[in-house]
């Protein structure tokens, strides 16, 4: 069942799943405006292992990231939402700009991201974190034409 949990529960979680053999995949974003594209790259990612975690940017964290506007719905909502697809282990909140310290805590065996990233473009604290967890890191490709910023813009124009 999918589960919204705070950090610490997360960690235990992964830290069974490791336990028990299993390979837990973490992948983080603002899901803001959920869309077919990310439906489909969750997907993606769930298919690499054995459990997929989300942790999601906080309100605060996504307003610092894309500005005053946004999100266009808040993190509970976010997480719920996320939470209900059946791609969904573990849906997480987190309040700093980059997920760093989510990854040093879970320690996961792969990290996906989508294909608007490159191994060289993902944040050099993040990469480093993920390469201290020996994390295998996948990037996935993008549902063209589909995107947050894409659908915004068609709500704006109609």
């Amino acid at each position: 069942m999918p589960a919204i949990l705070s950090l610490p529960d997360l960690v235990r979680e992964a830290e069974r799943l490791r336990g028990e053999g299993r390979r837990l995949v973490l992948t983080n974003g603002c899901f803001d405006l959920l869309h077919v594209g990310h439906v489909d790259y969750l997907e993606r990612a769930r298919a690499l292992g054995d459990a997929l975690a989300i942790a999601i940017n906080s309100d605060a964290s996504v307003r610092r990231l894309k500005g005053p506007a946004r999100p266009i719905n808040p993190a509970e909502d976010r997480a719920r939402v996320l939470s209900a697809l059946r791609s969904v282990d573990y849906v997480t909140i987190f309040d700093t700009p980059r997920v760093t310290g989510v990854i040093l805590a879970l320690r996961p065996a792969l990290y996906a991201k989508g294909g608007d990233y490159t191994i060289d473009s993902l944040d050099p604290e993040e990469r480093s974190a993920l390469l201290a967890c020996d994390a295998d890191i996948r990037i996935l490709p993008l549902v063209p034409g589909r995107s947050t910023t894409a659908t915004l813009k068609r709500v704006v124009t109609s």
